[in-house]
């Protein structure tokens, strides 16, 4: 699976380091990865939920930041919609939201 985008990944653990080795492990699995559904990404990602409009959020460093990834199963890419704090997140649509850096 192609993920958009690598950038966005490294931005973020540059400003919040504590985050960079789950970061790079989330990436790694999905690039890594052929998925077809929504419940086949949640099997790889312990504690990962399906939100609605083809997004999964992440819990990355133990639920301190949250990731929410929309995905085209077609075409195998995955696309970054929000990367961010936990109290960032509860205050974000991320049902609809893109990612603005």
């Amino acid at each position: 699976m192609r993920i958009h985008a690598l950038k966005t990944l490294k931005n973020f653990w540059k400003k919040y380091p504590d985050a960079e080795s789950n970061l790079k492990y989330w990436y790694s699995k999905i690039e890594g990865n052929s998925y077809q559904t929504p419940q086949e990404v949640i099997a790889d990602f312990k504690g990962a939920d399906y939100i609605g409009n083809e997004r999964i959020v992440f819990n990355i460093a133990r639920n301190k930041y949250r990731l929410v990834a929309a995905f085209n199963y077609e075409f195998q890419l995955c696309f970054v919609k929000f990367l961010g704090t936990h109290k960032e997140y509860d205050n974000t649509e991320v049902k609809t939201v893109d990612y603005n850096p």
